[in-house]
């Protein structure tokens, strides 16, 4: 895609073996009701074993290529017990904006429901495991011409934003965690502006996403490399505001 920048992610930046630790304020409507908790996202970069598709500690190995991982870590509350909720994205280095994988998972007193999204070259490929009795346990094929609501936190992070891009997407929607409800597809809109003074604590680019009539997600990221998210505001609500940033030994 021309509006992203493929090289974002090969900075040295990425290379001190520090992960990017990002706490955010989160405000949401939890069963009608408003609730506030933290969300962590970490941002590390990872080798990955061919064999294996997962993290290797093996360096020795022959199939290693590295890519980057971001986990999305929160606790939900509602009106019993909270809902623990992780979701892990990994992109290859070079190609910043394409899922190459997806985890994701939440527990709580209902029981645990899993998903996993691979990329088989052709298609995705999503295999789940929901607590729920809709639809249970499966697998299903998914569009790869694709960007995932749930990632956009850092696909965009990668943009050319100085050329002030505006062009058309196709963006699966995010699913609640607890549920594994067949994907829906939206034909999106999004463009870039220079963000309000008012708006950051530090010069930020404004990123407009248009899914759907009356669903707008709007999100700011800091203009300084490595451009990390400001603020988040979604259409069903919910608001995220970065508290502080972080490297960290993990």
């Amino acid at each position: 895609m021309p509006h992203f920048n493929a090289q974002w992610a090969m900075d040295k930046f990425w290379e001190d073996s520090l992960t990017e630790v990002a706490t955010y304020a989160v405000e949401q409507t939890v069963g009608n009701k408003p609730q506030q908790f933290d969300c962590t996202i970490l941002t590390v970069k990872e080798e990955f074993s061919m064999e294996y598709n997962v993290k290797s500690t093996d360096h020795k190995r022959k199939d290693l290529f590295p890519v980057i991982k971001v986990n999305q870590l929160y606790s939900l509350p509602t009106a019993s017990l909270p809902r623990h909720c992780l979701t892990s994205l990994f992109f290859r280095r070079d190609q910043p904006v394409p899922l190459y994988k997806l985890t994701t998972s939440a527990q709580d007193g209902e029981g645990a429901t899993f998903k996993a999204i691979t990329d088989d070259g052709l298609q995705y490929v999503e295999a789940y495991n929901s607590s729920q009795n809709q639809p249970g346990v499966g697998q299903r094929q998914m569009r790869h011409d694709i960007l995932f609501e749930e990632a956009l936190p850092y696909t965009l992070r990668t943009l050319r934003f100085g050329r002030k891009p505006a062009f058309g997407a196709t963006i699966c929607a995010a699913q609640p965690l607890d549920s594994c409800h067949a994907p829906v597809y939206y034909t999106a809109q999004i463009r870039v502006a220079d963000g309000l003074v008012a708006d950051t604590p530090e010069p930020a680019w404004r990123v407009v996403v248009a899914l759907a009539d009356k669903k707008e997600n709007v999100y700011w990221f800091a203009k300084k490399y490595p451009n990390v998210m400001l603020r988040q505001n979604t259409w069903d609500g919910r608001r995220m505001t970065l508290k502080e940033v972080q490297r960290a030994a993990y």
